[in-house]
């Protein structure tokens, strides 16, 4: 059964308020609260992305930030372009 796009859209605006919130009282560099918000983010957005998809076959422009996407990255001028299977970068 799928789950209607706006109760999904409103988990997400949820989990944004309460990772604020978290972020806003934070104590420490490795707070559990803030990772809490932070998984629940990632979470209700691919939450709300299937929604949206199954409704109406669209998606967000939003990609989640992945860190094991930095270990395949050799430098800073890297670019990951999630929407091209093909890409090519020519070195100068």
């Amino acid at each position: 059964m799928s789950i209607d796009p706006r109760v999904a859209l409103e988990s997400l605006v949820s989990a944004l308020q309460e990772h604020l919130a978290a972020a806003s009282s934070r104590r420490g560099e490795d707070d559990p609260a803030v990772e809490a918000a932070f998984s629940s983010i990632m979470e209700s957005f691919e939450t709300y992305e299937d929604a949206l998809y199954d409704a109406y076959g669209e998606v967000t422009p939003l990609v989640i930030y992945d860190e094991s996407d930095d270990e395949d990255m050799d430098g800073p001028d890297d670019v990951v372009d999630p929407f091209d299977d093909d890409l090519e970068i020519e070195e100068k």
